[in-house]
């Protein structure tokens, strides 16, 4: 399997089809090559890294971008590490963790995203995290 292969697999894996169908969606002349490097480096080699396991990865990655103030794709990541397993105790944890060494107002976005994203599983049903 080439890293495009892999990488499209694995974003799949972890956004779900119908975020990856969004994303392919919107390629333009302009973006493809981006989008390509995307999916080849950051999903087929870096996230398919053996040295840690994907639920270790998505809390990393829920960190850093907690960290930096990535807010759209905080709560994308947010939501798909709540479908994939990550409990709401966990994702508090991680996010004290954040507050301490990223900044208490990086922290407090975050768990507004986060708390955000809660509710809404919870009025839908899906708040068995």
């Amino acid at each position: 399997m080439t890293p495009r292969q892999e990488g499209n697999q694995t974003r799949r894996e972890v956004l779900g089809d119908a975020h990856v169908d969004r994303a392919e969606a919107s390629v333009t002349s302009f973006n493809a090559d981006f989008q390509d490097f995307i999916t080849r480096y950051a999903w087929g080699e870096i996230w398919t890294r053996p040295g840690l396991d994907r639920h270790v990865r998505r809390l990393v990655t829920i960190a850093m971008l907690a960290a930096l103030g990535r807010d759209e794709e905080l709560d994308m990541h947010i939501r798909a590490a709540l479908d994939d397993g990550v409990t709401a105790e966990e994702l508090s944890e991680l996010l004290m963790h954040v507050g301490v060494y990223a900044g208490l107002p990086a922290a407090n976005r975050a768990f507004t995203i986060a708390g955000r994203t809660l509710a809404e599983r919870e009025s839908t049903g899906r708040g068995d995290t």
